[in-house]
């Protein structure tokens, strides 16, 4: 099998990639049936360059591989038919931007594998970038505090050359008495609190929080949706049964908002669910979050001030509650300022490429080199010779959706 490691083409461009040039290496040594090939890149963290110095072909034309594998959305136009592709193709929640994208891996008779739905047989997922989103979205959460407030302005994350220099910028940061709500205690979830406790921020249980008066020093408290939902019709909660059936649940958000000062979203969010907080909510005068770095970048989703996403040059902006409008970024005292990048990981790309990489070499590549008894790749299919695959089945409707 001959795998190509795609030029990332999407705009905004990525520069993260599935492979290091030193992980290429090894897999070519490793594992005989398989070669890797890179397509050059102006834009890759790891130059064409130190690909070559490990031995690495380079070639732009791809045809003659057998599976390609990048990170973000292939462009329409650069898909290549009857090949098997491997990328993040943000499809299975029935994004709208992505319906032509899919439509076209049908039409040209893609097997299209999603980093997303890569499972073992529990159901859990094997890889992803969501502990450097964690790390990097606290990190932009923390800095956006500090310049919403005058307090301490921080390097921009993407400067910093890799992920122990981001964590560097933080030594010795004296941050206020305020109160820290995470959601979340996934992938994501779990890198916000490795930086935040890493600051010696003290995590706090969600009654301590609650109750513990605003004083000199941090308090963090991480939440899952057992402490922010209620089902409508006061059956115990039960988080199986919220997964499932996420409509038959309410907010009990309200009760953190009195005693919040940065939330960081960091939690999956069924567009079934209910909103943590509502508009009305945000105009009310014990709502007391004004920062707000949402990870989980749902546009008008989970966070309802989260009115786009922004961007890695300029992550953040103002929302104003009184006219449900955005505004420049630290504009105003009673606006909300929202950090809301939908590519935090691309901010340390090199370290994020890496862990991944080694992530996809102990869990998927025995699979992919044909050894795939637990059917991970299988699961994982979202597309083949033309049609969905019967997990997926569900999407039909949004592929036949008028144009």
């Amino acid at each position: 099998m001959k795998i190509g490691i795609i030029r990332e083409a999407r705009i905004p461009p990525d520069r993260r990639v599935p492979f290091t040039p030193e992980q290429c290496r090894t897999i070519n040594d490793t594992f005989p049936g398989l070669e890797i090939v890179v397509q050059p890149s102006a834009i890759r963290c790891f130059p064409d360059q130190e690909y070559r110095e490990q031995g690495i072909k380079l070639q732009n034309d791809l045809m003659d591989c057998d599976l390609l594998m990048g990170i973000k959305e292939v462009p329409v136009g650069d898909l290549l038919p009857g090949k098997t592709y491997f990328f993040f193709s943000h499809t299975i929640k029935k994004q709208p931007h992505n319906r032509e994208l899919l439509r076209e891996i049908v039409r040209k008779n893609i097997q299209l594998i999603d980093y997303e739905t890569l499972t073992d047989p529990s159901g859990n997922r094997l890889i992803g970038f969501g502990r450097f989103a964690g790390l990097v979205g606290a990190y932009n959460g923390l800095r956006a505090y500090g310049l919403r407030h005058g307090l301490f302005s921080l390097k921009p994350a993407w400067s910093c050359a890799s992920l122990d220099e981001l964590k560097e910028q933080l030594y010795g940061l004296n941050i206020p008495g305020i109160k820290i709500l995470v959601t979340g205690t996934g992938r994501a979830g779990t890198g916000v609190m490795e930086l935040l406790e890493g600051l010696g921020i003290k995590k706090a249980s969600v009654q301590e929080f609650l109750n513990t008066p605003f004083a000199d020093h941090p308090l963090v408290t991480q939440i899952d949706p057992d402490e922010y939902s209620l089902h409508r019709e006061g059956i115990p909660f039960r988080m199986e049964h919220f997964f499932r059936h996420p409509g038959d649940y309410v907010s009990n958000f309200s009760r953190f908002l009195p005693h919040t000062d940065l939330l960081i979203s960091a939690a999956f969010w069924d567009p079934l669910a209910p909103l943590l907080f509502t508009k009305v909510q945000t105009r009310a005068p014990d709502f007391r979050i004004s920062v707000i770095a949402d990870i989980t970048c749902d546009i008008r989703g989970s966070v309802p001030t989260t009115l786009r996403s922004s961007s890695i040059q300029a992550p953040f902006y103002d929302y104003n509650p009184e006219t449900d409008l955005e505004e420049a970024p630290f504009s105003g005292a009673k606006n909300i300022t929202v950090m809301a990048v939908d590519n935090l990981p691309c901010e340390v790309p090199r370290d994020a490429s890496e862990h991944f990489g080694q992530t996809l070499m102990e869990h998927v590549l025995p699979a992919m080199a044909g050894n795939d008894q637990e059917g991970i790749l299988e699961r994982a299919t979202i597309t083949r010779d033309g049609a969905l695959t019967c997990r997926y089945a569900y999407l039909q409707d949004f592929l036949d959706m008028m144009r």
